[in-house]
C-alpha cells in the first residue's frame, strides 16, 4: 500500500512525515499530544533548547503510558477476583436453595 505525505506541527515547527492512509489519524492525535505536551514543558519550566523539551515529553508520556498499562493489569486482576468472588457466592446462594 503506498504511503502519503503529511505536515504535522509540533512546538512551531513544521515536519513532513510519510505513513499509511489507514494511520493518518493517529499519526494526527499523536503529532497534537506531543506539541501539547511540549508546549506545556516549555511554558511551565526553565528548560531551554528544543531537544531538551523534546527529551522531557519523551519520558512525561512514557511514564504516562507505563503508569497506564500498570493500571490495565491491575483492572484486569481485579475483574478476576471479582469474577470469582462471584462465581462463589453463586454457588453459595444455590447450596442454601436446595
Amino acid at each position: 500500500m503506498a504511503s502519503i505525505s503529511l505536515k504535522i506541527r509540533i512546538l512551531d515547527k513544521e515536519y513532513q512525515v510519510n505513513c499509511k492512509p489507514e494511520e493518518r489519524e493517529a499519526l494526527e492525535l499523536s503529532a497534537k499530544l506531543l506539541d501539547e505536551k511540549m508546549e506545556e514543558i516549555r511554558r511551565g519550566s526553565h528548560i531551554i533548547g528544543v531537544e531538551r523539551i523534546a527529551v522531557m515529553a519523551a519520558l512525561n508520556l512514557a511514564h504516562d503510558l507505563i503508569r497506564s498499562e500498570k493500571n490495565a493489569a491491575s483492572n484486569s486482576q481485579t475483574a478476576q477476583v471479582l469474577q470469582s468472588i462471584n462465581s462463589k457466592l453463586s454457588d453459595a446462594l444455590s447450596d442454601l436453595d436446595r
